[in-house]
């Protein structure tokens, strides 16, 4: 949350003519309803298999950008379909940064509890280790512009 996954897909998109497909807007069309009515409605579960089904249906495609949402690698099916793809590339930035760009529009499902902060801060912790395993290449995005962290995936790409 608050890396810039979505608006540095949309710019390698504008720059590559590859087509992007954003597996969070992908589960909301599916659902018709914003991320946190899908949540409050069906449930994370729900949210995350259709998650999972987003990629499943992506997998034989070549040549695309997927953004994903940061849970994406909480189940090993989806880090392998990932991977069946294409490169991995970790979006990360200081924890301080990441919660200040997440909090802004304060309609992030999973932080809707009594302290937000505490929550992100262990919704981190927990998913680091698994980006870090997942990812083949990791960019800082703390003090990037999006144009700069998009000429760096170019040039990995």
């Amino acid at each position: 949350m608050g890396a810039g996954k979505s608006a540095i897909g949309r710019e390698l998109a504008r720059r590559t003519k590859l087509t992007r497909h954003d597996t969070d807007e992908l589960v909301r069309a599916r659902f018709g309803g914003s991320i946190p009515e899908i949540f409050g409605q069906l449930g994370e579960e729900a949210f995350r298999n259709a998650e999972t089904d987003v990629l499943r249906k992506l997998e034989n495609n070549a040549g695309i950008i997927v953004v994903t949402g940061g849970g994406i690698v909480l189940r090993e099916e989806n880090v392998r379909l990932l991977r069946s793809m294409g490169m991995i590339i970790w979006l990360d930035a200081a924890e301080e940064i990441l919660w200040q760009r997440a909090s802004l529009r304060g309609n992030r499902p999973l932080l809707q509890t009594a302290n937000p902060r505490e929550k992100f801060s262990a919704l981190l912790r927990q998913r680091r280790s698994l980006y870090q395993t997942a990812a083949e290449h990791c960019i800082d995005t703390s003090k990037a512009t999006i144009g700069d962290v998009a000429n760096e995936i170019i040039r990995l790409l």
